[in-house]
C-alpha cells in the first residue's frame, strides 16, 4: 500500500469534518441510551428509588432468565414471528408472482399494495380496534346481516391472538411483496427462455429456476421482516394492551410493563438488553447474507 499523499490527507479530514456533526448526533440519539440502558441493568434501578447505589451484577439477567412472565411473553412472540412471516411470505411470493408477469396498470397495483404500508401503525391500530369492535364495528355488522352472531375479535384470548396476527399481515405484506417483486424483476430472462423451449411447464420453471436463484432474496426478506417483528410494540398497546390475560404480551409489550408498571427498570434493561442480543445476532446474520448474495 502507497501512502497517503498530502490532497489525499486533506480530503479525509474534510470528509470527517462534514460527517462529524451527523455522527455526533447518532451518537447522542442512538448510542447514549443503549450504552445508559446497559448500565442500567446492572444495578437494582428502580423508579420509585432512581439510583446507582446498589450494583446487582448479573443478578437482574438471571431474575429475567428465570421470570415466568418474561419467558411466555418470549414464547408469544416465537409465535407471533412464525405466523405472521410465514403467512406474509406465502402472500407476499403469490402476489410479487402475479405482479411480475402482469404488463398493465402496474402502478396502480402498487399504489393500492403500498397504501397500508404508509400508514402509522398507531393509526393502524386504532382503526381495526373501531372497525372490530364488538358491538359498533362494521366486521360484526356485516355478519349480523348474514345471521352469524358477533364475534369477540379481541376479548377471547385465542381470538385476540390471531386478530393482531391478521392485522399485522394486512399492514407489513405489502412490504414482503415490494422485496420480493425487486427480486423477481431482476432475474435473468435466458434461463426461462431455455426452460420453455426444452418444454418445461410454468410449475418446474418456479421450482427449478425461480426459487434457486431467489434463495439469497428470500432469506434477507425473511431476515428484515423477522427483525421487524420481533420488536412489534405499537399495534399491541393500542389494540389489546397484552390482553386478554397474556394472549398478546408480546416481549416488547412486557418489557415496557415491566419498566412503567412494575417500576423495576432495572431489569427492563436486562430484558432490553437480552433483545438487543437476539436481534443484534439476526442483524448479523442478515449483513452475512447479503455480502454473501453479492459476493455470488
Amino acid at each position: 500500500m502507497t501512502a497517503a499523499t498530502p490532497m489525499e490527507m486533506r480530503d479525509r479530514r474534510f470528509g470527517w469534518m462534514l460527517t462529524a456533526p451527523g455522527l455526533a448526533l447518532l451518537a447522542a440519539v442512538v448510542l447514549f441510551p443503549i450504552l445508559w440502558a446497559g448500565t442500567t441493568s446492572f444495578f437494582d434501578y428502580t423508579l420509585i428509588m432512581p439510583g446507582y447505589d446498589n450494583f446487582a451484577g448479573f443478578g437482574n439477567y438471571a431474575k429475567a432468565a428465570g421470570d415466568g412472565e418474561f419467558l411466555h411473553a418470549a414464547w408469544i412472540t416465537v409465535l407471533f414471528v412464525l405466523a405472521v412471516v410465514s403467512i406474509q411470505f406465502a402472500i407476499g411470493l403469490l402476489v410479487a408472482l402475479m405482479l411480475n408477469d402482469t404488463e398493465r396498470g402496474k402502478g396502480v397495483y402498487y399504489l393500492i399494495l403500498l397504501c397500508p404500508l404508509l400508514i402509522n401503525p398507531v393509526v393502524v391500530g386504532l382503526m381495526w380496534r373501531m372497525i372490530l369492535h364488538p358491538t359498533l364495528g362494521i366486521v360484526n355488522w356485516l355478519l349480523s346481516t348474514v345471521g352469524i352472531e358477533p364475534v369477540n375479535w379481541l376479548g377471547a384470548p385465542d381470538m385476540a391472538f390471531w386478530t393482531v396476527v391478521l392485522v399485522d399481515i394486512w399492514h407489513q405484506v405489502s412490504f414482503m411483496v415490494v422485496l420480493l417483486l425487486a427480486g423477481l424483476s431482476s432475474l435473468p430472462a435466458e434461463p426461462y427462455e431455455a426452460a420453455r423451449v426444452d418444454g418445461a411447464s410454468a410449475l418446474q420453471r418456479f421450482w427449478h429456476i425461480t426459487l434457486p436463484m431467489m434463495k439469497p432474496v428470500i432469506a434477507i426478506t425473511l431476515l428484515i421482516r423477522m427483525i421487524f417483528a420481533i420488536k412489534t410494540y405499537d399495534i399491541i398497546y393500542i389494540m389489546t394492551r397484552g390482553g386478554p390475560g397474556t394472549a398478546t404480551d408480546l416481549i416488547s409489550y412486557f418489557i415496557y410493563r415491566r419498566a412503567f408498571v412494575s417500576l423495576d427498570l432495572g431489569e427492563a434493561c436486562a430484558m432490553a438488553a437480552m433483545l438487543l442480543i437476539v436481534i443484534a445476532g439476526m442483524t448479523a446474520l442478515l449483513w452475512r447474507t447479503m455480502r454473501t448474495a453479492q459476493d455470488d
